[in-house]
């Protein structure tokens, strides 16, 4: 445990010291302070379906610009925490040190995940005290705590997927590219693929304010990481409701949690340099 911890915080300190988060530090702040300070504005010209009543209603509606940089963030930081290493040689040097596989996969993603959860939590603790001045009121501390577990947990999920990914290329460009593919999907794709589903179930795709079709879409953001952090912060709020039960909405956030390490964690094991 204490060689996993010392390999955890040397990972950590080598991504949050490279020159990648020159690009990702300025990326997070734009997408989360902007936001923040633009949806907390009392005279904002917002969407009708989009109702700012409280501090935790900005909070909610800024993740959906958390999503799109944090979990681009958690990409760009791990890509290469496995493939470059193979690629150079250095790996088998490394799986040849005398440390358990399972405790070094679970020091990539330790080390990996520090990395980007800790600059987008401090822009979201700074993001608070903006809503504060903006509105005159900060977050429960319910809301707050189960915003902050959300975000950890997405980027832990993405941060332990693109390790993932990064173990089945041997070169760094297959690696970001599976890694981006899979965020488009989830990212930008998912809504297509959801009306597809509920087309080919006869649920009607025209409405998607329909009873039917919210339902549907509930369950099938269990199956996206982005859709079960939704799933998570909704928990809070009184004006929404996907008739989902809590208890599976936490089932869905365990096993995102488990499964992908788990398989980080096999084919580890499995792994030949």
């Amino acid at each position: 445990m204490n060689s996993m911890l010392k390999l955890s915080k040397m990972i950590f300190k080598e991504r949050f010291k490279a020159g990648r988060m020159m690009v990702i530090w300025p990326l997070l702040f734009v997408f989360i302070l902007f936001s923040t300070w633009g949806l907390s504005d009392p005279k904002a010209n917002l969407p009708a379906s989009l109702t700012i009543d409280s501090a935790y209603d900005v909070m909610y509606a800024s993740t959906a610009f958390i999503i799109f940089s944090a979990t681009m963030g958690a990409v760009l930081i791990s890509f290469d925490g496995i493939s470059r290493d193979r690629m150079t040689g250095v790996l088998e040097l490394k799986l040849s040190q005398p440390i358990n596989r399972t405790h070094s996969a679970i020091a990539l993603v330790l080390g990996h995940s520090a990395a980007i959860i800790i600059p987008v939590i401090t822009l979201n603790f700074l993001a608070v005290f903006l809503i504060r001045y903006r509105m005159g009121e900060f977050p429960g501390f319910d809301e707050f705590f189960i915003h902050l577990i959300g975000t950890a947990l997405l980027l832990l999920w993405w941060t332990t997927i693109q390790l993932l990914a990064s173990t089945w290329t041997k070169d760094v460009g297959a690696s970001i590219a599976i890694g981006l593919g899979t965020w488009m999907v989830f990212t930008l794709l998912w809504l297509v693929l959801t009306s597809l589903i509920a087309g080919l179930m006869g649920v009607g795709v025209n409405d998607t304010n329909s009873l039917e079709y919210i339902n549907l879409e509930a369950i099938i953001d269990l199956f996206s990481p982005n859709g079960v952090y939704h799933h998570l912060l909704e928990m809070p709020l009184d004006n929404v409701e996907r008739n989902l039960s809590p208890i599976w909405v936490s089932l869905a956030a365990i096993l995102w949690s488990l499964v992908p390490i788990g398989l980080l964690v096999r084919r580890m094991h499995n792994l030949n340099p």
